[in-house]
């Protein structure tokens, strides 16, 4: 299954876990996943995420025509080197608004191919908003 979304991944316990970046053009996928890269995080995959299961587990990579490329609105398309795949534990949904995400969310699940991963919804331009990855996926991602 192939997501329109951004995959970035962090090293946690000596593998790579990744955050799912999901949002319509536009909403600051890929902006959010170039701030991160300053928190350790490694880009995998920009814009469009393939998506499989294995073992009770959820992986994501780039498709093979888009590997290695990310765009960036008003620069064009940047080239990477990619973490070859990563274990989806995490997916964030950007919010369009500050306002549109409650200060306690409630739990949320995000379906990947019939695995659940938790789901939080992130302002993706807060100045804050790579630091509060890290921190989810030390603390939601931890336990998947």
């Amino acid at each position: 299954m192939i997501r329109h979304a951004g995959l970035i991944a962090l090293r946690l316990g000596g593998d790579w876990r990744g955050v799912l970046i999901e949002g319509p053009s536009g909403s600051g996928k890929s902006d959010l996943a170039l701030r991160a890269l300053a928190e350790g995080f490694r880009p995998v995959a920009d814009d469009r995420v393939l998506v499989w299961p294995s073992d009770g587990k959820v992986w994501g990579r780039a498709p093979d025509p888009l590997s290695g490329l990310m765009e960036s609105r008003g620069v064009g398309i940047l080239p990477f080197t990619p973490i070859p795949y990563a274990r989806i534990v995490l997916a964030v949904r950007c919010a369009a608004s500050p306002e549109a995400v409650e200060r306690f969310p409630e739990s949320e699940t995000l379906d990947l191919a019939g695995i659940a991963v938790p789901l939080r919804p992130l302002w993706p331009f807060d100045p804050a908003a790579p630091a509060k990855l890290r921190r989810s996926m030390e603390h939601l991602g931890a336990a998947h």
